[in-house]
This record gives C-alpha cells, structure tokens and sequence, in this order.
C-alpha cells in the first residue's frame, strides 16, 4: 500500500492522440487502486486542467478501453496555457480538486508544458512519451510510433499491389513531423526504392539519380516523411523533370496512422509505463519522463526530453546502404 504522502493524482493526455495511450490509462488506474490513491481524469489535456474538466477513473472501465486506439479522456491543444494566467488557472483548478501530483501523457508540446508549469508550482509531475512521431529523446520508442508503423506498411504493401499493376511511380508521404523515424522504418521493410527524411540531406539526389532513367515493369516506390525539406509535391514536380515519361501518383496516409488499436508492442509499452509512472511519483521523483532504453526503464529529466530523439548511426547506415 502507500505509505508516501500522495494522496490523490490526475492524468491527462495531451496534443495528437496516440494507440496505447487508453492501455497506459488503465496501467495507471490499477497501480493507483492497489495503493490506495484517488486518480481522476482530466479531460481535454491542458484545456480541460484550465477549465477543471475532471472525470473519475476506475480501472474496471478503463480494462474494456485498453485495446482501442485514441484515448477516453480526449485530448487538445491549449494556446491558453502556454500563458502564464493560464497555467495559474490551471493550478487553482488542481488545489480546489485536492490534486497533489499529475501524469501526463504526450509529446514534446506537453513536456515543454510541464517544464514551463513545474516553474510556478511545487507538484510533482511524471510524464510518459505519447507520440507516433518516436521524436522524443530519453525512450527507444514512444507510445503509438510501432501501430503507426504498422498502419503505414500495411497501406504501404496495398498501394505497392497497384503501382506493380500498371508500372507507376508511388510516392507516399507518412507522418513524423520533424522526425524521419516512420518513413524510414516503414520504407525499409515495404522495399522502397527511396526514402526521404528530415535528417539526411542526400536522399533526394540519390532519388533522382534512381528515377531519371526509370523504366520498368516493377512498380517504384517513394516513401516521403511529411517533415522532410523537400515535401511530396516538390518530389513530384523534379522527377517529372527528370523522367517525364513516369506514371506517377501521390498518396497521402494522413490521421489513418494515428487510428486503429494498439499493437502487442505499444499495449504492453502503456501498461509498462503506466505502471512506472505511479511508482516513480511514490518514489518521491518528480518532473521526469517514464521510458524505454534498450527493454529497461529509464527517467529523464524534462529538460532533457525536450531535446529531438535523433535517428542513430545504424539507421543512416541501413538508409545508405539501401538507396544503392
């Protein structure tokens, strides 16, 4: 049972919904009834904190959500409370509901929230990275990025069915913002011809080289991260110059990648964090993020989360040595 003087936590989730976040939820609900701990729900991320939008959270409810994607409690962005009287708003609403710590799932936006919030309060806060992106340092992997992946090569393998069928040139863009992690990781294992991301300045010359003198019955396959300089339109428009004899088509996957339920991977990722996250704030740790470096839990101070998870030296190998 506990025996720290925490009493009563919240949770919230916050900026783009992620699979897994509803298991992390119901990790959480557990590990706080088995030691005694209040957990209410906040709904609607930093809005719903400003607004006092509570919710209470039981665990027996929040089993039957663990295998589906989004997340109960909603999620938003808040111009609000990147303000000061909107984060002073938000931590009269806690003091009224007796709130004496906070987890929050989400992405760097709401690690940045947290530090900036942490700066005018004395609760700890515990965070877990909720985000398909992978973008966040201080985890392998982050809640929502391998369902992501998967929901990417699966329509991946079905547009590449189509392309075989009348020879085209595909190319499809995949979320990740900033980072190249899902293109990189859903191009590899589709075979794509190219795979252009944020982090490598020499994928598209090499892309260009590949298509100028395309001309084949197999179908040639550009998988485009969204963040990356260059962009699915401009891709387009320059290997028309090069090669205008190509048969070329644009797929966007868009929002489908943040839909669907969970996979093995990021169930079990929830449940393992969610449960870390309540024994760390037990611990007496605060203003730290729960992750995963290589299969062990791992905390990491959120000045140091906000910081870009870099695609490593055996990913831009790989990438090299598949553009040949």
């Amino acid at each position: 049972m506990n025996t720290n003087k925490i009493k009563h936590i919240g949770v919230f989730t916050s900026g783009g919904d992620s699979p897994g976040m509803n298991a992390a939820l119901y990790a959480i609900a557990k590990a706080t009834e088995i030691n005694g701990i209040k957990l209410t729900g906040i709904r609607k991320g930093y809005e719903g904190l400003i607004d006092g939008d509570f919710i209470t959270l039981k665990s027996h409810e929040l089993q039957k959500l663990a295998h589906t994607g989004g997340t109960v409690l909603k999620t938003a962005r808040s111009k609000r409370f990147m303000e000061l009287e909107g984060r002073q708003k938000a931590l009269e609403s806690l003091n009224i509901q007796g709130i004496d710590s906070v987890i929050a799932i989400g992405g760097d936006g709401t690690f940045k929230g947290l530090l900036a919030f942490s700066e005018i309060c004395d609760i700890p806060f515990i965070g877990i990275p909720g985000t398909i992106d992978n973008d966040i340092s201080g985890t392998d992997y982050t809640l929502g990025f391998d369902s992501a992946v998967n929901t990417a090569i699966e329509n991946i393998d079905k547009i590449k069915d189509t392309a075989e069928s009348h020879n085209r040139v595909f190319i499809v863009e995949v979320m990740g913002r900033d980072s190249g992690y899902i293109a990189l990781h859903s191009g590899l294992t589709t075979g794509a011809d190219a795979i252009l991301i944020p982090e490598s300045g020499k994928d598209f010359i090499y892309l260009l080289d590949k298509v100028k003198n395309y001309d084949s019955e197999d179908a040639f396959l550009v998988v485009v991260s969204e963040g990356d300089e260059i962009g699915a339109e401009l891709v387009a428009s320059k290997i028309k110059e090069v090669n205008p004899n190509v048969d070329l088509r644009i797929t966007r996957l868009g929002h489908v990648q943040r839909g669907g339920n969970p996979s093995a991977l990021d169930r079990m990722l929830g449940i393992r964090m969610g449960v870390a996250a309540v024994d760390e704030i037990l611990k007496g740790n605060r203003n730290k993020m729960v992750g995963i470096l290589n299969n062990q839990l791992h905390l990491t101070l959120f000045e140091e989360v906000v910081k870009q998870h870099q695609v490593n030296d055996e990913l831009q190998e790989l990438l090299e040595l598949f553009r040949k």
